[in-house]
């Protein structure tokens, strides 16, 4: 019997587990824990339409947290441990929540540049407050912003400030932007788009150090160059948030380890960048940083603790991964789970006009639709990534929508 629901992660994941069991009639408790102290929101906004300021913060606010859900909110509060035996979370000060269900959603946290000094100036982007401390500082007009790591944030930001007419310097320590997502051919493509749009994108260099006292001066790079800076932003990627679950049996390898069904344990999910899933889809476990994906986990995890209360049969969570993002006037989309090593065809359009879709196949079947500016298009491929399909038919159907 369930009686009461601990969420810790007022993530996208998290509140939309919470909208679910309510929406699906669990009239329990239901208890949320995030360390960050403000209202629940949505983070693709904070590298784009709050940080180029065209946002309210008020915008962003979850749709699940502006309902009245009946939650008992412990916002600015940090987990600290997990008890499976006894079933309680501790938090910051001592304090124990016990359970009955477990939602573990407390996403990831932004890596900070390995030996760097805590200078004024550098920044990452994960937070709100992130966000807006960076805004402020935009504001200001700097010279240059150097943002070390072309991945999506990086590129996203990237963006935003050549919106705002302040010079950019990207980093990238691969031969191409998202080399590992797309592959060398597509990476050039977005290397383009940046250089087209005024970025000084540097590729296949790494950075020895930041210069500064108190607020960074430099970027001091791997090839002996140096680029004075008075803003810069880390955009290394992320690492999940497991360090408050140590020591409480679970399996944390590269996120929380569940089973097909999103249980990590008796009585516990996981949801959102945090969880890592087997899919039997992609042959492989997977740990994905996607908002439709936060969404969809989200509601499959309060579902599959709903399963055991109700005597029903869990089911399996293993959709096709489906991302998107907007960089100066292009809307790009990746639909599936696309590599470096993989076939890349374009099927419609050019990379000339960065009008196209491109498919990504790998042993023999289609893996991946990219598109730029071809929302309609990838919409209509994404079913080749439902079901198997092969490469050469993949190509075909795809070319009868050209």
């Amino acid at each position: 019997m369930i009686g009461s629901v601990v969420i810790v992660g007022a993530s996208l994941a998290g509140m939309n587990a919470a909208h679910t069991l309510r929406r699906d009639g669990f009239d329990g408790t239901i208890t949320v824990i995030d360390a960050d102290p403000n209202t629940p929101y949505d983070r693709p906004p904070l590298s784009k339409q709050v940080l180029a300021g065209v946002w309210d913060v008020d915008r962003i606010i979850l749709p699940a947290a502006r309902e009245d859900l009946g939650i008992d909110y412990r916002l600015g509060r940090r987990a600290m441990g997990l008890d499976r035996i006894d079933r309680f979370v501790r938090l910051d000060g001592g304090e124990r929540i016990g359970y009955d269900g477990l939602v573990i959603a407390t996403g990831a946290a932004a890596r900070w540049l390995p030996g760097a000094p805590m200078l004024e100036g550098v920044h990452v982007l994960r937070t709100l407050d992130d966000c807006l401390v960076l805004r402020e500082q935009l504001d200001e007009q700097p010279e240059r912003v150097v943002v070390i790591g072309a991945g999506f944030i990086g590129a996203e930001v990237a963006a935003v400030c050549r919106g705002r007419g302040i010079e950019v310097t990207l980093l990238e320590a691969a031969a191409a932007p998202l080399e590992r997502a797309l592959g060398s051919e597509m990476g050039m493509v977005m290397a383009g788009l940046h250089r087209d749009h005024g970025v000084d994108l540097r590729l296949g260099v790494g950075v020895d150090g930041l210069e500064g006292t108190d607020r960074v001066a430099a970027v001091r790079l791997s090839d002996g160059s140096r680029i004075e800076a008075s803003v810069v932003l880390v955009g290394i990627g992320v690492s999940p948030n497991t360090g408050w679950v140590e020591g409480s049996g679970l399996n944390v390898d590269n996120g929380i380890v569940t089973d097909e069904t999103l249980a990590a344990a008796p009585g516990v999910v996981a949801a959102g960048d945090i969880a890592r899933w087997p899919s039997a889809r992609y042959g492989e476990l997977l740990r994905v940083e996607h908002w439709e994906t936060a969404i969809q986990m989200g509601e499959a995890a309060a579902r599959r603790l709903l399963a055991d209360h109700d005597e029903t049969e869990p089911v399996t969570f293993d959709p096709v991964p489906w991302f998107w993002s907007d960089q100066y006037d292009v809307k790009i989309q990746l639909a599936g789970r696309s590599g470096a090593g993989d076939d890349v065809e374009v099927v419609i359009g050019t990379t000339d006009e960065r009008r196209f879709v491109a498919l990504y196949g790998r042993a023999g079947r289609v893996v991946g639709v990219l598109g730029m500016n071809r929302p309609r298009h990838v919409m209509q491929l994404r079913s080749l990534l439902t079901e198997p399909t092969e490469w050469a038919e993949g190509l075909a159907r795809a070319r009868k929508l050209a």
